[in-house]
C-alpha cells in the first residue's frame, strides 16, 4: 500500500505562476497602449507638417479644413502663423 501526502507547495506555486502571468499580461497591455499613443502623436505631427507644406504650395479650402481639424484653429490667419512655426 502506498501512502501519499499532498502538500500545499503545489497550490502556492500554481497561484504564484498565475499571479506572474496576470502581471505579465497587464505589463504587456500597458506597453502596447503606450506605444499606440506615441505612434498616434507622431502620426498627427507628421500630418500637420505635411499639410502645412501643402498649404504653402497650394492655398485650398481642403488644406485649411484639414489643418483646422488637426490643430483646432479656426481662422486662416492663425493657421498661417501656426504653419510658419511648424515649417521653421
Amino acid at each position: 500500500m502506498k501512502f501519499e501526502l499532498k502538500t500545499e507547495n503545489e497550490n502556492v506555486s500554481k497561484s504564484f505562476l498565475l499571479f506572474l502571468r496576470i502581471f505579465f499580461n497587464i505589463a504587456i497591455l500597458i506597453i502596447f497602449c503606450d506605444i499606440a499613443l506615441k505612434l498616434g502623436i507622431i502620426s498627427r505631427q507628421n500630418q500637420i507638417e505635411y499639410n502645412c507644406k501643402l498649404l504653402s504650395v497650394e492655398k485650398s479650402k481642403s488644406n485649411f479644413s484639414k489643418l483646422s481639424k488637426l490643430s483646432n484653429l479656426k481662422s486662416k490667419q492663425r493657421i498661417f502663423e501656426f504653419c510658419r512655426e511648424v515649417i521653421k
